[in-house]
C-alpha cells in the first residue's frame, strides 16, 4: 500500500490557508502568536501550536 505524499493529509484546513499561514510566519518577522492573532482578525480561528506544526511540515 502506497503512502500518501500530500503534506496536508493530517490537517482539516484547506491547503491554501495552510500555505498562507506558513508564508506569514516564515517570510514576515511575526511570532507564532502574531500570526494566530492576525488570522483570528480574518475569521480563521487556529492556535499558535497549529502554526508551528504547519511550519514544520
Amino acid at each position: 500500500m502506497a503512502k500518501s505524499t500530500n503534506p496536508f493529509r493530517r490537517f482539516d484546513s484547506s491547503p491554501e490557508a495552510i500555505r498562507l499561514v506558513v508564508m506569514m510566519y516564515v517570510r514576515c518577522p511575526l511570532s507564532l502568536r502574531n500570526v494566530e492573532n492576525r488570522l483570528f482578525e480574518c475569521g480563521i480561528d487556529i492556535g499558535h501550536e497549529t502554526v508551528r506544526a504547519w511550519a514544520r511540515v
